[in-house]
């Protein structure tokens, strides 16, 4: 055995028994403080030591040091106890653990314990250096059998150090191989959840997973379910009936078209358009009035408002956007919200509002958007879209300036027909008009005011109370004090007995179940709500009494907006295509626009997102045994044929415009008198009297209430 120069113990052979006797004499409680000392060195050892040759030679050292005191301790137990001592030792291991052996027992466990706690120590140290790859070279020659000394000689190691350094390799091969197994399977299971979620996000963005449609041929290109969505603002239902819209006439015999279809409460702009793609009641997509307040942003909402592109004001989930989702691509042209990038996504063609844009304009974009390469193609950015949108403003506009029976909506109403009848044309030109689907839609109707049907603020009610005036011509009212608002309705509802023009509601106590307009906290707490064709206003934005004395008139001479279920407030529904086949139209119930969404997702093979609509394609004539369903023709609160006021001093008007002229004769140049009487003459000979069959004893009798104003107005 070899010596370690700087130990305390040396070998002892059996014929040295003068050196043995004296180390038999050393008492149990010396070798345990000379055994912490060996622990205390071994210590130092594996901390000093970089090289796990030193670590490894010590450590054999100390090993065999404790094995040769170990044998010597034992030899002298023998030699005192004689054969008892030998019987003890054969029973010594039969002692369970935690039970003390006579005399050395406990020393004895104990140096087992804190020979245990330098191997674990050892072992760490050696798998620290086979994983960090040190000493690589001394590893190869360990499993050899033989290292290197500091003096690079070869020497033989003992077999027990072999077996150790080989458990230990084998130990740590087996830990790297469960690391390697282990990483593997989280890798594995990582890279599922990444495909999963993945999944998810294509499932919630823009381009879902949608089946390869079915695909029809005009003969030179490949169609799917293509619909094209057209919104005529403020076209009435009865303009149906005045004989100056031959091709939506002819969509009606064709296709399914009910008399009329119903707006959503309020009778507004942008509530209704978007309840059009939304299928959504304007207290549940949250666009309540083209203005309003918002009291938890703390901010006004006004259409005509670039801020009003943010889509924080735009709930729910309009068509574009479901289609989009589900691969289908869509095409969008001027449509109230289509600007504000709802839910983080677009149209894949957007246009964006203009009032440069021409009826032309709009009919070559609709074909110019169906001559796109499609299915036989590439799909890419530029391909075909399924949904085309196209919203036309002209008869609102001409309806707010003039009035709703005047020359020039009739001539508006008959070129918004020509832009139909001319996107037929180009349907048929491409072999497309059983391919594509043609919807035609109103948002509302349109009522004639006058200066006579004015109801002043400030007569019902002190302005100084008022923070916010939503809506018009209705008047939302947002109070400083909120405590004040049961007086203050119950001051109005007093005066509303009075005067029967007008009617006054809570939001959250007597407002009609029926305009769903409550359910929502941008919906003003009280409102101020005129009959049809009355308007609201504040001396600030039209003084009715000083109007009065000045001969001046109230405009814009048409608005809408009021009650819903108003004739005048009706709007249309016209739809031909293969997804609507002939169905007269009076067989068809009337419905609300809520519908309409439902129906459009329908004809394109689109999933709807959940909304407050129930009817779904086909749609069915009513019941055989029903009676057939007519309704009087509305006839307006004016008919009157005041002369168009002059351009300086009308300007293009929109929901929250007013504009003020006079009604009194412009000039008294006898001249331009001459002129202006001409110019009438010219637009009475133009208008069609077709519709006033049958009311005769109405025209009459209005006629007659208006004798002195015709009088005065011929005397002119």
């Amino acid at each position: 055995m070899r010596v370690d120069p700087n130990s305390d113990y040396y070998p002892l052979n059996s014929s040295s028994h003068k050196l043995a006797g004296e180390s038999m004499n050393i008492s149990v409680e010396q070798k345990g403080r000379e055994y912490q000392d060996t622990e205390s060195e071994d210590e130092l050892v594996s901390i000093n030591e970089g090289s796990s040759v030193d670590v490894l030679s010590h450590d054999e050292d100390i090993l065999g040091e404790e094995e040769e005191l170990y044998r010597l301790l034992m030899q002298e137990k023998r030699r005192r106890d004689g054969t008892l001592a030998s019987i003890k030792r054969k029973f010594f291991y039969l002692i369970p653990t935690g039970q003390s052996h006579p005399k050395i027992g406990k020393n004895e466990m104990k140096k087992q314990k804190m020979r245990k706690q330098r191997k674990k120590r050892r072992e760490e140290k050696a798998s620290n250096d086979v994983e960090n790859g040190e000493e690589a070279i001394f590893l190869t020659e360990i499993e050899e059998g033989v290292t290197i000394d500091s003096d690079h000689e070869a020497e033989e190691k003992p077999k027990s150090s072999r077996r150790r350094t080989r458990f230990l390799r084998h130990k740590n091969k087996s830990k790297i191989n469960f690391n390697k197994i282990y990483l593997t399977q989280i890798l594995i299971f990582a890279g599922i959840s990444l495909l999963l979620l993945v999944s998810l996000k294509r499932l919630s963005g823009k381009k879902d997973f949608r089946p390869t449609p079915k695909l029809l041929s005009n003969g030179t290109a490949l169609f799917a379910q293509t619909t094209i969505y057209i919104s005529l603002d403020g076209f009435r239902a009865d303009f149906l009936d005045r004989g100056i819209t031959p091709r939506l006439n002819i969509m009606r015999e064709e296709g399914v078209s009910p008399l009329y279809m119903q707006p959503s409460f309020p009778s507004a702009t942008f509530p209704n358009h978007y309840t059009l793609v939304t299928g959504l009641y304007p207290e549940s997509h949250g666009i309540v009035s083209n203005e309003f307040w918002d009291e938890k942003l703390k901010e006004k909402f006004k259409n005509t408002s670039p801020k009003a592109h943010n889509p924080k004001w735009w709930g729910g989930e309009p068509l574009w956007v479901t289609a989009e989702k589900q691969g289908v691509r869509t095409a969008v042209h001027m449509w109230p919200g289509s600007e504000s990038r709802i839910m983080g996504i677009e149209p894949s063609f957007l246009d964006k509002f203009s009032f440069k844009t021409t009826l032309k304009d709009k009919t070559k974009r609709v074909l110019e958007l169906l001559d796109k390469k499609g299915y036989e193609d590439d799909i890419d950015e530029d391909s075909r879209p399924q949904l085309i949108a196209v919203y036309v403003p002209n008869v609102d506009i001409a309806g707010h300036r003039f009035g709703p029976n005047t020359t020039e909506v009739r001539s508006t109403i008959s070129d918004v027909d020509q832009m139909l009848d001319e996107i037929y044309l180009g349907l048929e030109q491409r072999n497309l008009t059983k391919i594509v689907n043609v919807v035609v839609v109103s948002d509302h109707g349109m009522a004639t005011t006058d200066i006579n049907r004015m109801i002043q603020l400030e007569d019902l009610i002190d302005l100084d109370k008022i923070e916010h005036i939503d809506g018009w011509p209705l008047s939302g009212l947002r109070l400083k004090n909120s405590s004040e608002i049961h007086k203050v309705f119950h001051e109005i509802k007093k005066l509303s007995s009075k005067n029967q023009n007008f009617e006054v509601y809570l939001r959250d106590e007597n407002m009609p179940e029926r305009y769903h307009f409550s359910n929502n906290n941008r919906i003003a707490p009280l409102w101020i709500i005129p009959k049809t064709g009355w308007a609201i206003t504040t001396k600030k934005e039209f003084d009715i009494e000083k109007s009065k004395s000045k001969g001046l008139q109230y405009y814009p001479r048409g608005l809408h907006g009021y009650d819903n279920e108003h004739p005048l407030m009706r709007a249309i529904f016209v739809a031909t295509g293969p997804s609507f086949p002939r169905t007269p139209s009076k067989r068809i119930k009337p419905f609300q626009n809520i519908e309409v969404f439902n129906i459009i997702c329908d004809s394109l093979g689109v999933v709807p997102v959940p909304n407050n609509g129930t009817l779904r394609l086909p749609i069915h004539q009513i019941n055989s045994q029903e009676a057939d369903i007519y309704t009087e023709i509305p006839t307006d609160l004016d008919l009157s044929l005041t002369l168009t006021p002059p351009e300086s001093q009308v300007a293009t008007t929109t929901s929250s415009s007013i504009i003020v002229t006079s009604t009194a004769t412009p000039s008294m140049n006898p001249s331009n008198d001459s002129e202006l009487k001409s110019e009438n003459a010219s637009k009475l000979s133009e208008i069609d009297l077709n519709w006033i069959i049958g009311k005769e004893k109405i025209v009459w009798d209005w006629l007659k209430g208006k004798k002195e104003q015709l009088a005065s107005w011929w005397e002119d």
